[in-house]
């Protein structure tokens, strides 16, 4: 832990105080603090430093980007008490109320960049989403899948958008999403609540790696990701790693089909999925498969597939009892 005078020290700038106080609203980038407090990136940084130093702050890096969130389970935590228990002075409650409206500039800056990312790239997910039941049904069957149980700590892997951690993160007791894009985690913070964002982080990461420990998450989601997987069994064995006991695994993706032009023009590298496959992979990364699901319409079939690390609860399949191992 940092000497008790050095947490001191790093509070004792009006700055660096501000800087706290708009971290515990959002996590947001140091160009993007720098804005709102209305000084230098060089500057905000050299702040940013001590509070790091002092165990207030950590910092992630994202392409050229560095994000900044409190270290809310760091050793200063008690210390972070104090600005709820504290009641503001007149002075220092106008520029923290001034500083909060700026932040909300911000945040309309990050919503008019992804409705910009939106608008350029819609034709290419329409063109897609064409060829499948409507996506509104695709979600509301996986809400129907984890029904009835806490969501408890999620972990959205490839969360592109952000659409799963939208669906699924407000019933969440925290929320990890991972995606490799900086641009398309950009995307994702843009649609995180006003309220409560301190739960959820986004982090830049592969699924064939998770920055994660293991049993350290409850329910995992793969919505539309598996197929661009080159080795589909390794990120379903790696998501399995940071299940926890009893935790979950839902994939969202495709049954076997034969659009080749998504593997050309689309990165697809696998062309769907079949139940069969899915049983082998998960048994093999030590998994139930409780449920498949399928959901036809247009061109292309959607499956949803529920794992449970194994020792848990086995339903059926499409009303029908799944016993033992399904062959790989």
């Amino acid at each position: 832990m940092a000497p008790i005078l050095d947490i001191f020290r790093a509070l004792g700038d009006p700055t660096r105080l501000r800087i706290v106080h708009l971290l515990r609203a959002m996590e947001l980038a140091v160009g993007e603090i720098a804005q709102v407090v209305g000084q230098s990136q060089p500057r905000v940084s050299r702040h940013v430093r001590i509070l790091v130093e002092a165990g207030f702050i950590e910092k992630r890096k994202e392409g050229n980007w560095v994000f900044l969130r409190i270290d809310r389970k760091g050793p200063v935590a008690p210390f972070l008490d104090l600005f709820d228990r504290v009641t503001p002075s007149e002075s220092e409650a106008l520029w923290q109320k001034a500083d909060l409206a700026r932040l909300a500039a911000v945040r309309n800056d990050r919503a008019h960049a992804a409705e910009e990312y939106f608008a350029e790239h819609a034709g290419e997910w329409d063109a897609i989403r064409s060829l499948h039941i409507a996506e509104a049904e695709v979600e509301a069957a996986m809400q129907a899948l984890l029904a009835g149980e806490n969501i408890g700590r999620l972990l959205d892997i490839g969360t592109g958008t952000g659409r799963m951690i939208q669906l699924f993160g407000g019933d969440a007791d925290q929320v990890t999403a991972i995606d490799r894009s900086p641009e398309m985690l950009r995307l994702a913070r843009a649609k995180l609540p006003h309220e409560g964002a301190e739960k959820y982080a986004l982090i830049m990461g592969d699924f064939m790696a998770l920055p994660l420990g293991g049993h350290s998450v409850d329910t995992v989601i793969l919505h539309q990701v598996l197929h661009y997987a080159q080795a589909p069994e390794a990120v379903i064995a790696e998501a399995a790693r940071v299940l926890d006991a009893d935790g979950r695994l839902l994939i969202a993706d495709f049954a076997p089909h034969e659009r080749e032009e998504l593997r050309v023009r689309d990165q697809h590298a696998r062309l769907g999925f079949s139940d069969d496959q899915m049983g082998g992979w998960f048994d093999a990364a030590g998994l139930d498969l409780e449920r498949a699901q399928t959901l036809p319409g247009g061109e292309l079939t959607v499956t949803l597939w529920l794992g449970r690390r194994r020792g848990g609860r086995v339903l059926s399949m499409d009303g029908r009892q799944i016993e033992g191992r399904l062959g790989a």
